[in-house]
């Protein structure tokens, strides 16, 4: 598996909490997957489904992102698909209510990166890396991709840090 790119669109310049308009920051957005898409031209985007929060005001905010990414991908003509955060945890670290740290650090391990510079990026390669894993060996699926986890024989319950060799 290989890593073409990853990152965090910035929507503020103060360093700290956005000070940007609502609407101003969901066009930052999407500008930012539109270029992506025009770049690197994905056959899909992949998101994590809604959850629900402890803090509705973060809840509603992440919602309007995602619904931007969805119409970013929706417009494109893309293929979208949802995974929960449960289901995305039990593929990388084998454990469907890991912490941030215990993902990042499946994600650096299996991708063999030196560190994020946010938990959003090594968030955003977690998603990716659980559809890349629940696609493989179907029809279409990258022949790189597949056998990628030829080492050892897989099952499709078995996490993806254990297929890649990662743990035990």
């Amino acid at each position: 598996m290989v890593r073409v790119t990853h990152g965090t669109l910035r929507l503020s310049n103060t360093g700290g909490r956005a000070v940007i308009a609502l609407g101003t920051r969901l066009a930052s957005i999407f500008e930012g997957i539109n270029g992506l898409i025009r770049e690197l031209r994905p056959g899909v985007i992949v998101v994590e489904r809604v959850f629900f929060a402890k803090n509705a005001v973060s809840a509603l905010k992440l919602g309007e992102a995602r619904g931007v990414a969805v119409l970013c991908g929706a417009i494109a003509g893309m293929e979208i698909v949802e995974y929960s955060p449960t289901e995305i945890k039990s593929v990388v670290t084998g454990y469907g209510r890991a912490d941030k740290k215990m993902v990042a650090r499946a994600v650096t391990q299996l991708l063999g990166c030196d560190g994020f510079e946010t938990a959003d990026a090594s968030d955003a390669l977690a998603v990716a890396m659980c559809h890349a894993y629940k696609t493989a060996g179907s029809v279409g699926a990258s022949k790189d991709l597949a056998a990628a986890f030829a080492p050892q024989k897989r099952t499709r319950n078995m996490p993806l840090a254990k297929a890649m060799g990662v743990c035990r």
